[in-house]
């Protein structure tokens, strides 16, 4: 059958569509997505504009329309952090569900660190162990970490690159003493939950998913895209402590100009990859795999058990 999955984040709007079969590897089939930024569009420090919503409303009927126009039997909706924390969030989900007849709604960060976690036990296999899942969004963090397809422990943080961007820093590149400010504010706001996941035992394979440390493994060497989905892609902790310091003293479009980062998500890499690095130092990893599957193919996964388990055999249910 023809899934579609409408992901709301806080970046990118992006509705991608995929051919599944049961037993199979969801397979993408068309892709349709905006640069819509909509946690920049937070106005009296927590509300979603009227603006945000209206382009909001926009791509769901342009998504709808396509999603109708390629086949799509089963559409899953859903929003991450910028709605998700936005104070009227809720509401704007709620009318764009009456108007537009889509089951939309926003995951909770525990939710998207489940899911994510998902993608990657299922990309990786069973052989690689304990997994330890870390994941910088535009909004939040997210890490989880287990034996099976359910992490024993799975949270969210308020540590998404976007967001520290926004916050944190005043100009770009930002200030020595706001770039030191920062490092110290992840650093704590790490370490309060490192304790939560040391406690079931170090992980056998330290995995990232995301754009951001998708561009990190590039800048440091890993295999462009264009090298397809199976090659291994590798983020070592000395390249990044390095580049970390590097990207922050860089203007945007000097971070631009390097490979795999686009002009769009420049600006917020600094923030990203202190993020990044103190995850890595903090939970005592000296390398990180990058691996293709994250939240969305998460969403479709856990879709796709729902509709074959209503398919199988009463014996086997």
């Amino acid at each position: 059958m023809r899934l579609g999955v409408l992901d709301v984040g806080s970046n990118t709007v992006h509705l991608l569509v995929v051919d599944a079969h049961e037993g199979a590897r969801p397979l993408p089939a068309f892709s349709h997505k905006a640069d819509m930024r909509l946690a920049a569009h937070l106005e009296d420090g927590d509300r979603l504009s009227e603006e945000g919503e209206g382009l909001l409303r926009d791509f769901v009927d342009d998504a709808l329309q396509i999603a109708e126009d390629k086949g799509v039997e089963d559409l899953v909706a859903f929003a991450t952090s910028a709605v998700r924390d936005a104070a009227n969030g809720e509401a704007i989900l709620a009318r764009i569900r009456s108007d537009k007849a889509i089951d939309i709604r926003a995951l909770s960060g525990e939710e998207e660190a489940r899911l994510t976690f998902l993608a990657v036990r299922r990309w990786f296999g069973w052989s690689s162990g304990r997994l330890l899942v870390v994941d910088i969004g535009g909004g939040s963090l997210e890490i989880a970490s287990g034996l099976d397809e359910e992490p024993d422990v799975a949270f969210s943080l308020p540590l998404g690159a976007g967001r520290l961007t926004r916050d944190w820093f005043s100009a770009d590149p930002p200030p020595p003493d706001e770039v030191r400010r920062l490092r110290r504010h992840v650093r704590a706001e790490i370490a309060r939950r490192v304790g939560d996941v040391a406690r079931y035992g170090p992980p056998d394979h330290a995995v990232a998913t995301s754009k951001t440390f998708k561009q990190l493994a590039r800048i440091g060497g890993a295999a462009p895209t264009t090298d397809g989905p199976y090659q291994r892609r590798i983020l070592a902790s000395d390249a990044l402590t390095e580049w970390a310091d590097k990207l922050a003293a860089m203007p945007s479009a000097g971070r631009a100009e390097l490979p795999g980062v686009s002009e769009r998500r420049a600006p917020q890499l600094p923030a990203g990859a202190i993020v990044a690095d103190a995850a890595m130092d903090l939970f005592e990893l000296t390398e990180l795999e990058v691996c293709p599957w994250a939240l969305r193919e998460g969403v479709i996964l856990r879709r796709l058990d729902m509709i074959t388990d209503r398919r199988a055999p009463d014996f086997v249910r």
